[in-house]
């Protein structure tokens, strides 16, 4: 039962309001993200655990199901996500069961009584959920029903992902070392053999199966098999060409910003993207954003206001010929 020391303000953790909207709780998250993140603070463990408390309270926050309870339950809101038991579909039930309850959708004994309690099985960071896989007769508790296969999500930074990484993990009383090698995909699966769970219809494991989930980055993001990124530039920048430095998942390399780019226009560096399985890598999107100076020097303002006066550019007259 969790204690009031257990309890962690989300909302102060992320410095937003009770009321922040979906928009104001992601720009405080990658904000803050980007301050802690492990690969911009190597070897601090503080700043790697403030990073963990923020993914979690991102993780909350940013889902409408799991925010309001919450909103709703304080301290105790798993125990009030634990309460939401979906209705089961009824049939037909013999002598000395609950007719209301489906014996079907269980693989294995341990999958009713998880369902019954509510409970969770964990190892390491990873959530665990038996297969579909079924026996013919649940009631009877056949020896020789195939052995339910395991699955289970493991979290990891893009930096491991992009790298590839030795992960342990603890598996009930086992401790397995896991490589997940570079380039892993969100979403992409490890099969490891034999490392399922026990059951008790068959002396047989099943399989153990890791999908990778990826922690948000605050710089890099997928779109498609593709990264892409933000990248700022200033207005003189955007009319007269430059060449800006631009990180990449390994390192920066030199970008050459052609004269009278467009803001929100993106540029291809190719091969700076995601690891593949081959060796390729696949290519970076970069979006430009001209972003204008709020303070200017005496100098700065005075060729601003040439400028302004001197000028031809009519960005406006197409929609000046607009009849209403």
């Amino acid at each position: 039962m969790p204690t009031a020391t257990d309890f962690k303000d989300y909302y102060a953790i992320l410095g937003v309001d009770k009321t922040a909207t979906a928009d104001e709780i992601k720009r405080a998250y990658r904000k803050l993200a980007r301050k802690y993140h492990p690969d911009v603070n190597p070897g601090n463990a503080k700043a790697e655990e403030q990073f963990k408390t923020l993914n979690a309270a991102n993780e909350v926050l940013s889902n409408p199901e799991t925010r309001e309870k919450y909103d709703q339950f304080g301290q105790y809101w798993k125990q009030g996500l634990a309460d939401d038991i979906p209705a089961r579909e009824t049939t037909a039930g013999s002598a000395g069961f609950d007719p209301s309850i489906n014996f079907d959708q269980y693989s294995d004994f341990d999958s009713f009584i998880n369902d019954l309690l509510g409970g969770k099985s964990r190892a390491g960071r990873s959530h665990y959920r038996t297969s579909t896989r079924q026996p013919d007769d649940f009631a009877g508790f056949r020896s020789q029903a195939p052995a339910p296969d395991t699955e289970a999500a493991i979290a990891l930074s893009f930096s491991y992902a992009f790298q590839g990484v030795q992960k342990r993990l603890q598996l009930d009383d086992e401790t397995i070392n896991v490589r997940i090698p570079a380039g892993a995909n969100p979403g992409s699966r490890i099969r490891l053999k034999g490392k399922g769970r026990p059951s008790p219809f068959s002396p047989q494991r099943g399989d153990l199966y890791l999908t990778i989930e990826l922690l948000p980055h605050p710089f890099f993001q997928f779109t498609g098999a593709n990264l892409s990124c933000e990248v700022p530039i200033r207005p003189d920048e955007a009319v007269l060409g430059a060449q800006i430095q631009v990180p990449t998942p390994d390192g920066r390399v030199t970008l050459t910003v052609p004269q009278g780019v467009r803001s929100g226009q993106s540029l291809r560096l190719r091969s700076k993207g995601w690891k593949l399985p081959n060796g390729d890598r696949t290519d970076l999107m970069v979006k430009l954003q001209i972003v204008s100076p709020k303070e200017l020097s005496e100098i700065e303002q005075e060729c601003y206001e040439k400028i302004q006066a001197t000028s031809r550019f009519n960005p406006r007259s197409a929609i000046e010929e607009v009849m209403l």
